[in-house]
């Protein structure tokens, strides 16, 4: 070889070499492209879901029973599991196919219209008769309707009359009082303008119906009063610091019980030093059994510290997702965790646009645990009253069994997923926390989710739809201490607005010490008031 030919063999070599070089870094450059897509896929399909989907998360099985279960089960579950899902599944295809094949339709009865509370009044109108005596009156027909009535605002003015002794009178008996006038009733604020229930509509308007206060203030325009907006922000401090006695000890009974179950969720706060809203944190606590329950918002934040300092002296099962930060309290003394199949079942859900197949599988496990709660539902329900040694018996028989299925179903497919996939996300999740999840077996008190204290959140939700924004920290908690009042109205079934303009009216004389403030909690309220 010449070393012409050697001088272009080098070269040659030379540029094999750089474009191998290229071509790895193409190929990681390619990697990361395709992990880039994957994640851009997985969030626009779950944009997609939330827009246009289905919403619930209730599976119907597919129409042929080898969908579900496939050639996937014939060599790693026993023939007598194939036999039962094959059994299940015929089953659930039969009641779709006499759903789906319904020739009339079967409308239900609407819930009629709730009117034993409104007043009645009558108005009778005759018809107009030449001679009434040649005729005799049948029994009437009677049409009712609902009538409005706009709310109306007026001037309570209390006139006190006052009295004063007479001069012969006094001259005898100089020790005697010679000024007399009636006590003014005690007011919810001193020198306040507002009555009780001005300030509970107020409240209710906001933190029920999530009204923002510009709208209140229009809406009393309409009525005939003018509120300035500083106004209306200053009472409602104000009766916000006369009911936080009341949240304390709210707080302090819930801390005291058993069993909680514990959430957070986002509440959107102004930081004034860089001008723009800031996604702050609150935390949602729900005594299971009792049903109250209280927010608490510290900062906004959402950190293990607050997560601890919130629940360190609870001693009893805590109940919540799969957040950090609930690790923390695994093993601590007097401290019982448990997971929420609800959360488990949402990244099933989820997965289900990704890999149907397996999500199905998995939906049907988890469906079979939401049978036995719903067929002990039902007995408590014939009962009218909660069995929670025959639930946590029908757990342990029924849902058991069927959790330790799942979980060896999960270690035979994790690895078969794609890494980074939603149906490895769904199944790494559930399996890290299958202890957690299965504790619900052994108290029949426990619940399968934390579907109660998602429920308690939804006002916060809907409220910051509505009116965007806490203008600060110190807004926050008072939105926090009203929210729990007015759920734990809810919960117990008592009338907030009814409730609050009691309260208000009452406070007065237990500021003064001479009555205890758990009477007004409302779980007791309704004893004091009868």
């Amino acid at each position: 070889m010449t070393a012409e030919e050697q001088k272009r063999m080098e070269a040659l070599e030379a540029e094999i070499a750089k474009l191998r070089g290229e071509n790895s870094e193409l190929k990681g450059e390619n990697s990361e492209l395709q992990d880039k897509l994957l994640m851009a896929q997985r969030t626009l399909a779950r944009y997609a879901q939330m827009l246009f989907g289905q919403k619930t998360e209730r599976v119907r099985l597919p129409e042929k029973p080898e969908e579900l279960t496939g050639s996937l089960f014939e060599q790693e579950m026993d023939p007598e599991e194939q036999a039962r899902l094959d059994k299940e599944a015929a089953k659930a295809v039969a009641e779709q196919d006499k759903l789906v094949h319904v020739e009339a339709h079967d409308r239900k009865v609407r819930k009629p219209i709730d009117t034993s509370r409104l007043e009645v009044k009558e108005e009778h109108l005759y018809p107009e008769l030449g001679n009434k005596e040649d005729y005799t009156e049948m029994a009437p027909e009677v049409t009712d309707s609902l009538v409005l009535v706009p709310k109306q605002m007026y001037i309570r003015r209390i006139i006190r009359h006052k009295f004063v002794l007479k001069s012969k009178l006094q001259v005898e008996n100089p020790d005697r009082k010679a000024f007399e006038i009636a006590v003014l009733p005690p007011a919810p604020l001193h020198k306040c303008m507002a009555d009780a229930t001005l300030l509970a509509d107020i409240i209710i308007s906001k933190y029920h119906y999530h009204l923002p206060f510009h709208r209140v203030i229009e809406s009393y325009k309409e009525l005939g009063v003018s509120i300035s907006p500083s106004t209306i922000n200053d009472w409602f401090k104000a009766v916000v610091g006369k009911l936080k006695p009341i949240y304390d000890l709210l707080r302090a009974h819930v801390l005291a019980c058993d069993y909680v179950q514990v959430d957070e969720s986002t509440l959107p706060v102004i930081d004034n030093e860089a001008h723009r809203a800031v996604k702050g944190y609150v935390w949602s606590v729900v005594d299971v059994m009792e049903e109250d329950r209280f927010f608490f918002y510290e900062h906004g934040s959402r950190s293990t510290r607050v997560a601890m300092g919130l629940l360190k002296d609870f001693r009893g099962a805590i109940q919540s997702d799969g957040y950090c930060v609930y690790e923390h309290f695994e093993g601590m003394e007097g401290k019982l965790l448990l997971g929420c199949w609800a959360h488990a079942r949402r990244k099933f859900f989820e997965a289900r646009k990704e890999n149907e197949k397996l999500a199905n599988e998995a939906l049907f496990y988890i469906g079979k645990l939401y049978e036995v709660e719903r067929e002990a539902d039902a007995l408590d329900e014939a009962d009218k009253k909660p069995d929670y040694e025959r639930r946590k018996a029908m757990r342990q028989e029924w849902a058991y069994p069927e959790i330790k299925k799942f979980e060896t179903w999960m270690e035979v497919n994790l690895l078969k997923c794609p890494p980074k996939s939603l149906m490895e996300e769904a199944i790494a999740y559930t399996y890290k926390i299958i202890k957690k999840l299965s504790l619900y077996v052994t108290d029949g008190r426990y619940k399968i989710d934390d579907n109660m204290v998602e429920n308690s959140i939804r006002p916060l939700a809907i409220g910051r739809k509505n009116y965007l924004f806490c203008g600060d920290d110190d807004a926050a908690q008072r939105a926090a201490v009203v929210y729990s009042l007015l759920a734990t109205c809810k919960a117990r079934g008592v009338d907030e607005r009814t409730w609050l303009e009691d309260v208000l009216r009452r406070i007065p004389e237990y500021e003064l010490g001479k009555k205890d403030f758990a009477d007004l909690l409302p779980g007791n309220w309704m004893a004091v008031t009868k």
